[in-house]
C-alpha cells in the first residue's frame, strides 16, 4: 500500500515531485509508525465491517483500529468479538492483504489478545497488531506478554500501540514517574511498537472537561501540558524516541459558531472556494488548525473517528517542496561540520546542527507521504483527498 495510492498514476504525477513509497505490515516498525497517518477507528460491532474496511481502503485510508473498548458497551463485547471473527473470514475471502489497510484491534484486557488471535485462526494474518488501552507501567506487562504469546500462535508479527490515557499519567504528582516507568517498559518491546497514542478524551474526563469545536487540544492547558510531557519522554530525536500520534478530533458536523473560521480565503481563492466553504461548514478548519499544532508539538498522524477527517490529516502530512529543499540542504554533502545556510527560498536561515534532526525526520516523512511539486500545496491534496 501507499499513501494516495487510490489516485490514478497521472493524478499522482501531477501532484508529487516524489511519490509516496510503498509500505506494509512487514515494513520496519519505525516506517509503519510514520506511515500510519489518519488512523480511522471503527466499532467492532458494525455488521458490514469487512465491506467498510474495503471501502475505506479504496478511498485512501491506510490504517484502521477495530474497537472492542470504549466505542461499545460492556454487554456488546461478546457479540463484537464474534463479529470480528466473521468479518475477518469475509475479508480473507474477498480481498488480497495488499488491498487492505493496516488493521489493529483495540482490546479491553490482555486475555482478549490470546483468545481473539486463536479464534481468528489463519485470518489473523490480516492483523497488524493490537491497540493497548489505559497503558501504564503497571498494566502494560500483561498486555505485552500476551501479545508475544499470541504472535507464536498466529505465526506472524504482531505490533503493539499503547494508548497513554490513564489519570496517573496526567496528575501532576504522579506524571513524571509514571511516564518514565512506562517508557522503560515500552523500550523493552521497541521492535513491536510503531507508535504511542494519546487518549486525550480520557485525560479530559479526569477533570470533567470536554473541548468545544472552537478549541484545539492545545487550548485546554491541562491537556497541552501532558502532551508536552509525553513528547518530552517519548518523542526525543536521539534515537530513543517513538512516533507519538495526535489526539482525536471529535466533531464532524457543523453547528452555530461563536468565533470566526480559522481558514483564510487566499489559499483557496480562484480554485477551490467551494471546498473551503465545505470545510468550514463541517468544522474542518478547527481540525486543520489542530493538525498544524500537532506537527509543531512533535506529533505525527492522528486518531480519527470519521472518514472525513482522513483527507486533512494526509494533506498536511505531505512534505512541501520548500520543506524538502531545506531538509536536503541541511543534510547535504559536507554539512557535517555545521554552519548556517540561507534557504533556497530566501526566507529563512537553515542552521545545520540544530536543524539536522528536523531535516532527518522530514525526509523520513517524505518517503512515506511524498513530496509535493513546486506550486502544489495542501489545498490541492485536500481537494484530491475529498474528491
Amino acid at each position: 500500500m501507499r499513501h494516495y495510492g487510490h489516485l490514478t498514476p497521472a493524478r499522482r504525477r501531477a501532484l508529487f515531485h516524489q511519490e509516496p513509497a510503498e509500505f506494509g505490515p512487514a515494513s520496519p516498525v519505525d516506517t509503519i509508525g510514520i506511515a500510519l497517518g489518519a488512523t480511522l477507528y471503527s466499532p467492532a460491532t458494525r455488521p458490514h465491517l469487512a465491506a467498510d474496511i474495503r471501502k475505506q481502503a479504496a478511498s485512501g485510508v491506510v490504517s484502521m483500529v477495530l474497537c472492542l473498548e470504549d466505542s461499545i458497551s460492556d454487554e456488546e463485547v461478546p457479540g463484537a468479538e464474534e463479529n470480528l471473527v466473521r468479518q475477518f473470514a469475509e475479508l480473507a475471502g474477498a480481498a488480497a492483504p495488499g488491498d487492505l489497510p493496516l488493521l489493529f484491534v483495540r482490546v479491553r484486557t490482555a486475555a482478549q489478545i490470546a483468545d481473539l488471535t486463536a479464534r481468528l485462526g489463519a485470518t489473523a494474518a490480516l492483523l497488524t497488531g493490537y491497540v493497548l488501552p489505559k497503558f501504564t507501567a503497571a498494566t502494560g506487562p500483561a498486555f505485552l506478554e500476551a501479545l508475544t504469546a499470541a504472535e507464536v500462535v498466529s505465526g506472524s508479527r504482531l505490533l503493539a500501540m499503547p494508548v497513554l490515557e490513564s489519570p496517573e499519567l496526567l496528575h501532576l504528582e504522579t506524571r513524571a514517574t509514571g511516564l518514565t516507568a512506562t517508557a522503560r517498559l515500552v523500550d523493552k518491546y521497541r521492535e513491536r511498537v510503531p507508535a504511542v497514542r494519546l487518549g486525550v478524551t480520557d485525560f479530559c474526563a479526569a477533570y470533567g472537561l470536554r473541548r468545544s469545536r472552537d478549541m484545539t487540544a492545545y487550548d485546554v492547558h491541562l491537556v497541552a501540558s501532558v502532551i508536552a510531557d509525553v513528547v518530552n519522554v517519548f518523542g526525543r530525536s536521539d534515537g530513543s524516541g517513538y512516533t507519538v500520534t495526535g489526539p482525536v478530533w471529535e466533531y464532524f458536523r457543523g453547528q452555530e459558531r461563536m468565533f470566526k473560521p480559522r481558514l483564510r480565503n487566499s489559499p483557496f481563492s480562484g480554485r477551490h472556494e467551494e471546498l473551503r466553504a465545505r470545510l468550514i461548514e463541517h468544522d474542518m478548519d478547527g481540525l486543520l488548525h489542530e493538525i498544524v499544532l500537532d506537527h509543531a508539538n512533535g506529533l505525527l498522524g492522528k486518531t480519527c473517528i470519521h472518514p472525513s477527517h482522513v483527507a486533512p490529516v494526509h494533506a498536511l502530512s505531505v512534505v512541501s517542496q520548500e520543506e524538502f529543499s531545506d531538509a536536503a540542504d541541511i543534510l547535504g554533502p559536507g554539512r557535517e561540520g555545521g554552519g548556517v545556510l540561507r534557504s533556497a527560498y530566501t526566507n529563512k536561515m537553515n542552521e545545520v546542527k540544530p536543524h539536522r534532526a528536523w531535516a532527518q525526520r522530514t525526509l523520513l516523512r517524505a518517503e512515506v507521504f511524498g513530496v509535493a511539486r513546486d506550486g502544489v500545496d495542501f489545498v490541492d491534496f485536500l481537494a484530491a483527498g475529498v474528491a
